[in-house]
């Protein structure tokens, strides 16, 4: 149990020799009444998760009697006493039962939901923002995740106080369980100078010292402890309850500390195991001064005492917090030390984490923790003190009406239908969308509320001119001779009034800081159109927070950019393949592929609506390229379809873009489609021209989201083919479909399904590798040529030849 700890002051003892309450004897009664009740309810609903419910398939249903209870004295002394209106908290994910207890205690929760934990339409297995019938705030479940989304949500506080005069008085909780520390993404977070000094954030690590298979070496807690203070925090620690401090001011007091700090955890968790008299020569181990210290205990108490640790301390937690919010800017953490399985039968066992309590063993803690045992559900009785307690608690956190949150509808309808962007000449999607951003912050109303991020790649993903324009976010006006010399070479501004945020080199800050500020909305009260630039090769580099702002609801725009083996010189290693897929496979995700200028522009504003529609609006990724296409090749669609219904199409998720009934072909000519996406739009457009010059009738089909395509076709309609009808008109549903694009060849293959049309899919289906473009196109077979063929052969396939 070994670590560095900033002693406190010696505490005043009471005429029992216990350090003196801080807390009036009878709320101190009442909160221990509510953890135990809490405990309780945690415990049950575990365990009639796996054996109070049908379970026809048997299929393990699953639990964490051990790790919730570690977590109950922390969440009480929160819920009930430290946390204030409008306070966000993070909850450990496998303490999600205690966290359902409380919000049952507080009337936040209906009493027929303790009943449904892991079950459908009931209590999920870890906290969620989207699925769960209870208020949570932030979704916890892949760790390391929810500790670090509070960070990111202080900062969207911070942004938002500067920039809308927003309360900054809200704090922000992390509750982490200590082998979350071990995630990578944890330090990522902590080591990115955007977050550094953040005001009103708190974590409290539940140090229970056992992961899923070991118990945890004391060693590396006083590890833990120094990274954090080195990185800026305020460490605080709750390590011993009252009843052993009081012991340490005893003569032989601080041996029995050493010896308590020194051992092993390995050892603590065994001896608090062990009944009085076998634990007693164990703990002394030949130390008359540790024997003299405890020597009046009996030993029946021993073990509880022994196991007296802060962290089931409600007032040592509660003065610690006290002392956390004593200084509140800048970032804090609580080691708080706990026992995983406290207060059950299993606490301490090395392999606690998924055992289950038997019904022997609930039905003997329903009797040590007092649960009534007609009603075994029961919550308190409104008059007696942890019911008032209750009461006070619901209406201090809950008793207030809401803030009013700005109107959404007008920042919705400041988002125009189209940008005045060059349409002509030579261009990428990439520098289109710099130029578009330029656009939006001129426009009253939307300008402000966007704000963009990214890892890092600012210059090189065109965001140049609009940090120009809006400069970087910082808490104070940073003169130019205290900012980096690369920011006054660019003229970027560092100061409150900058809408952008400059990232380290980690893709999981970037998605994770876009997450929190596209829920700002709902956790702070202020819309914001948050928008991030990645290297799309990286975007599987921050997956994992990727996923967890889609699972949360998050609303917001990514780009990521450039993308495929069209970068070719950059090698296999920044070159894309599988990121067009996970746009069409995200959950909560929408994705475009554009290839002109016109279209990035319809996608960026679909984006922006996207964000405004808080119940049926999703994220939005866009998958850009650097490589110049010439935008008159828009001009044969943008005469024929017109710019209102091309916009139309192109949202669809796609349109013709060459279209066989423009030309002349002959009446047999067979009909094969080119669907493609991107940057291949040129090399599928020139390909068709040559197939036309020999006899072919080509169609050109530009993807402009395969996404919005396939969820369309997915949703039916009469007939097979009639839900994309627009594109593939009936009388074309059987011709033969050839797909190109920039990335694995797979991600358009379904297309052969919409109407049993044959199909050939070119991609990239291998790792990349440096060269030229069209050595490389060559290679994978995307080019010309090889279009051309397979065109050939499927027009063959037509003919029946």
């Amino acid at each position: 149990m070994t670590t560095t700890r900033q002693r406190r002051q010696a505490p005043e003892l009471d005429a029992d020799g216990i350090p003196a309450a801080r807390l009036a004897p009878e709320l101190a009664e009442a909160l221990d009444h509510v953890q135990r009740r809490v405990l309780w309810l945690a415990a049950l609903m575990v365990h009639h998760a796996n054996y109070g419910r049908p379970n026809p398939d048997g299929t393990k249903v699953g639990g964490h009697q051990a790790s919730s209870a570690s977590m109950v004295s922390i969440l009480t002394a929160l819920y009930f006493h430290h946390l204030r209106p409008g306070d966000r908290v993070a909850v450990k994910p496998h303490a999600s039962p205690v966290f359902h207890a409380i919000q049952y205690l507080l009337g936040k929760l209906p009493r027929s939901y303790l009943t449904t934990l892991r079950a459908y339409g009931g209590l999920q297995s870890y906290p969620s923002r989207t699925k769960d019938p209870d208020a949570v705030d932030f979704s916890t479940g892949s760790v390391g995740l929810g500790a670090v989304a509070p960070a990111f949500a202080a900062l969207a506080g911070r942004y938002a106080a500067a920039h809308f005069g927003a309360p900054d008085t809200r704090r922000f909780v992390a509750l982490v369980g200590d082998a979350e520390l071990d995630e990578g993404n944890v330090w990522e977070a902590i080591l990115d100078p955007a977050l550094e000094g953040l005001e009103n954030l708190l974590w409290i690590v539940d140090l229970n010292r056992q992961s899923l298979d070991r118990v945890v070496p004391g060693i590396r807690a006083a590890r833990l402890m120094r990274l954090f203070a080195d990185s800026g925090w305020r460490v605080l620690e709750a390590k011993y309850g009252r009843r052993l401090r009081a012991l340490f001011e005893r003569d032989g007091g601080e041996p029995l500390r050493r010896r308590i700090d020194e051992m092993r955890n390995e050892e603590y968790q065994a001896l608090i195991r062990l009944p009085g008299p076998e634990l007693r020569p164990r703990l002394v181990a030949d130390d008359p001064a540790v024997a003299a210290a405890i020597a009046d205990l009996p030993d029946a108490d021993l073990p509880a005492v022994l196991a007296n640790l802060g962290g089931h301390d409600l007032e040592e937690l509660i003065d610690v917090l006290a002392l956390a919010d004593a200084e509140p800017r800048r970032p804090t953490v609580i080691f708080a030390y706990t026992i995983k399985g406290w207060g059950l039968p299993i606490a301490g066992h090395p392999l606690n984490h998924s055992q289950l309590l038997s019904a022997e063993q609930i039905a003997g803690l329903r009797e040590a923790l007092g649960a009534p045992a007609d009603d075994e559900w029961a919550a308190f009785d409104p008059a007696s003190p942890a019911g008032r307690l209750c009461a006070a608690a619901a209406a201090r956190l809950y008793g207030q009406p809401a803030a009013a949150r700005p109107p959404l509808a007008a920042l919705a309808a400041s988002i125009p239908a189209d940008l005045e962007l060059p349409t002509t000449g030579q261009t990428s999607t990439q520098e289109t969308f710099g130029r578009a951003l330029m656009r939006l912050a001129e426009i009253p109303g939307l300008g402000e509320r966007v704000v963009t991020t990214s890892p890092d790649v600012s210059v090189s993903t065109n965001l140049a001119g609009w940090i120009n324009k809006t400069g970087v976010f910082a808490p104070r006006d940073e003169p130019d001779f205290e900012s980096a010399e690369v920011y006054r070479l660019l003229r970027w501004k560092r100061g409150p009034a900058g809408q952008h945020i400059e990232l380290g080199i980690s893709e999981m800050n970037l998605f994770m800081l876009l997450a929190m500020f596209g829920l700002a909305h709902e956790l702070i009260g202020e819309p914001m159109l948050p928008i991030g630039t990645v290297y799309d090769p990286f975007v599987c580099r921050g997956l994992d927070a990727f996923i967890y702002g889609l699972y949360s609801g998050a609303k917001y725009i990514v780009a990521g950019t450039p993308s495929g083996i069209t970068l070719a010189p950059e090698g296999g290693a920044h070159q894309s393949t599988v990121t067009p897929s996970l746009g069409i496979e995200l959950p909560n995700l929408l994705s475009f592929e554009p290839c002109f200028a016109q279209e990035l522009a319809w996608a960026l504003l679909e984006g922006l609506r996207q964000c405004c529609d808080r119940e049926g609006g999703r994220a939005t990724y866009l998958r850009l390229s650097t490589r110049p296409i010439d935008q008159g090749l828009l001009e044969p669609a943008l005469r024929r379809l017109g710019a209102d219904e091309l916009r139309r199409q192109a949202l669809l998720g796609g349109y013709r873009l060459i279209d066989r009934r423009d030309y002349d072909d002959h009446p047999r000519a067979p009909v094969v489609q080119i669907a493609a996406s991107g940057a291949l739009i040129p090399e599928a457009v020139a390909a068709a021209a040559y197939l036309r010059r020999e006899g072919v009738a080509a169609n050109v089909l530009n993807l402009t989201s395969a996404r919005r395509l396939y969820e369309r076709w997915r949703a039916g309609g009469p007939g097979p083919a009639a839900p994309l009808a627009w594109l593939i008109p009936p009388d074309e549903a059987r011709a033969p479909i050839v797909t190109v694009h920039d990335g694995a060849s797979h991600a358009l293959a379904w297309l052969g399904g919409v109407s049993g049309a044959p199909l050939t899919a070119l991609g990239v289906d291998r790792f990349g590798q440096s060269g030229a473009r069209d050595d490389l196109y060559r290679l994978f077979q995307i080019d010309v040529e090889s279009i051309v063929a397979a065109g050939f052969a499927a027009a063959d396939l037509a003919l029946g030849v």
